[in-house]
């Protein structure tokens, strides 16, 4: 692995920004009565996937610190799978939508998982 020294050059947290920007394109066109509740947790959860790996990076020199973030976003990237179906079955979504989406928070969700099984790998590169 090439030394990596900022979370923005880490594949997972691009890759999660690129589906919230489309989670958020998405929501755009939704109802206007769906902006307290489905519109902000939806939004809540994509944004989040990505915006907790900065934080996990932060805590690097603890590994279990740094696995216990990356599984909060984890949690996040599910979390917005069970949104994206709760708008599949309003019709916000068509099922290609939703299928993309879907396999997006998939492939995240396996990249964080990766990150995860080899947390040492980040975490030993850090000033102790």
């Amino acid at each position: 692995m090439s030394m990596i020294r900022s979370f923005r050059e880490l594949a997972t947290y691009q890759r999660a920004r690129l589906e919230a920007k489309r989670v958020f394109e998405a929501t755009r066109r939704w109802p206007k009565e769906e902006t307290y509740s489905l519109t902000d947790l939806i939004r809540r959860s994509s944004r989040a996937v990505a915006n907790i790996i900065p934080e996990a990076w932060a805590r690097r020199r603890y590994e279990a610190a740094f696995v216990s973030k990356l599984t909060d976003s984890l949690g996040e990237a599910m979390e917005t799978q069970g949104w994206l179906d709760s708008a599949l079955d309003c019709g916000y979504l068509s099922s290609d939508q939703h299928a993309e989406s879907d396999a997006a928070c998939q492939e995240i969700g396996a990249m964080l998982n990766g990150m995860i099984q080899k947390s040492a790998d980040f975490c030993r590169n850090t000033s102790r």
